[in-house]
């Protein structure tokens, strides 16, 4: 039965799923960035506990690490009934896990309590984190993506990107507050538990808002079809994925290499840079990351919205090429140690990370076909979260070790950007592909944006 929808109706569809993906996203990146803020400022010392600051930081920052290699894993499991039985129910398991995981971590004993057994939890916990939110990301832009027509996906798309910093903002936020009214010794003895259980009220109303999203329509129609027997029996997604989309899988881990990097690069390991390096009071870093957020959440739709209009390379390229150069600005403004210059450096990155992080939902996912689309964009992503993301601020705490000097460090993210900004310029355009149409026998070439539809 085919319908003829008037726009109106159709906004309003997709309106109300980018809301639902947004909180959805933003709750969960609140759960995994509160650890990487944590990790900066309190489990280095009340869980792994040293006689040097940076080396405690640095086992901790390990721990941080664990969650990302949990990231795969989740996205194959997650992918796989994605890709069979839908992107909704998986949605919602993904965030009661999420959910799950953060509260208990606001109950844990610390080492001072039971010795080793409170970093074992810990570790265990952060696994359960990586695995959910391994998941989470597929999901949430399919689900927006597969709403959408090709003429404004590249906007609506990059609304659950925004949850990223939307997360980070609101754990930032909770922390910088809790700095600001607390004593040292209250925030290290029972204020950091507040933000961690604050996560069950969030999972709630994300949880909430979440099951009242229909399914994509995308996918329903590719269900239907193999129900009808007009496919052949396949494999599962993953075995067809590396099958049939491997170059696409490459092409989505190098596209978030260098995003990945500079995101952690900007935020955690800026919280142990102010603070451990230079000297300067948390809220100093807290407060530069949080404004540094705002303004991210923001722009990353404008992004998202420049890339319908002149495609997804180019703006991703915009965001690598500035990285590369921006890197070399970056952490010689920090030692001035003025609260001003740290805020404006950590913002004019941010800046640049979202024009890459922007498109880059409606670029992965117009990669792959809908039969593997969840289990492509999942592996292409997490993937990339071990090999970037996961090892950035463990890197880039030893080379402040071992050289205590600025220099190798705009090397690393300067060189990570650029492997992006490869990758990116050698990829094809997937600017107005439809997504209903499957690229059987090839990869998934891109339909010209003359032929997109609203």
């Amino acid at each position: 039965m085919t319908t003829a929808s008037p726009p109106t109706p159709r906004r309003t569809g997709i309106a109300r799923i980018v809301g639902a993906s947004l909180i959805g996203t933003t709750v969960e990146w609140y759960d995994f960035f509160l650890y990487g803020s944590a990790a900066a400022l309190v489990f280095n010392t009340l869980f792994f506990p040293t006689s040097d600051p940076l080396v405690g930081t640095l086992i901790a920052f390990v721990t941080y690490a664990i969650g990302f290699v949990a990231r795969p894993l989740g996205g194959v499991v997650f992918g796989h009934f994605g890709d069979r039985i839908g992107r909704k129910k998986l949605l919602v398991v993904s965030l009661l896990m999420m959910g799950g995981a953060t509260f208990a971590m606001g109950l844990l004993p610390t080492y001072g309590s039971i010795g080793v057994g409170a970093p074992i939890l810990l570790t265990v916990l952060r696994l359960v984190q990586g695995f959910a939110l391994g998941g989470e990301w597929g999901g949430a832009v399919l689900i927006v993506s597969e709403h959408g027509g090709a003429k404004h996906r590249g906007f609506w798309a990059s609304w659950p990107q925004a949850g990223a910093p939307g997360g980070n903002l609101l754990a930032t936020g909770v922390l910088a507050l809790l700095a600001a009214v607390q004593s040292e010794e209250a925030f290290l003895s029972w204020g950091w538990r507040i933000p961690f259980l604050l996560s069950g009220v969030l999972v709630v109303i994300g949880l909430w808002i979440r099951v009242s999203v229909s399914e994509s329509p995308v996918f329903l129609a590719a269900q239907a079809e193999a129900a009808a027997g007009r496919e052949a029996k396949e494999q599962a997604p993953v075995v067809e994925v590396f099958r049939r989309s491997w170059r696409e899988v490459l092409t989505a881990i190098g596209t978030r290499f260098g995003e990945n990097i500079s995101y952690y690069l900007l935020t955690s390991f800026l919280l142990v840079y102010v603070t451990v390096h230079l000297g300067l009071p948390k809220s100093t870093a807290l407060n530069a990351v949080l404004i540094g957020s705002a303004v991210h959440f923001v722009t990353i739709p404008l992004w998202g919205a420049l890339s319908d209009r002149i495609g997804r390379r180019p703006v991703t390229l915009i965001g690598a090429v500035g990285m590369a150069v921006w890197a070399f600005v970056f952490f010689a403004a920090l030692d001035g140690k003025s609260f001003a210059v740290i805020t404006l450096s950590v913002t004019a990155g941010l800046l640049l990370h979202g024009a890459m992080y922007g498109p880059q939902a409606a670029f992965i996912s117009e990669m792959f076909d809908t039969r593997v689309r969840y289990s492509g964009a999942s592996m292409g992503s997490q993937l990339a979260s071990i090999v970037a993301g996961a090892l950035a601020p463990i890197i880039a705490v030893e080379l402040l070790k071992d050289f205590d000097t600025t220099l190798p460090l705009s090397l690393y993210l300067g060189g990570a950007a650029l492997v992006t900004a490869v990758t990116v310029y050698f990829a094809r355009e997937t600017r107005g592909r439809d997504l209903t149409r499957n690229a059987v026998g090839e990869s998934a070439a891109p339909v010209r944006a003359t032929a997109d539809h609203s």
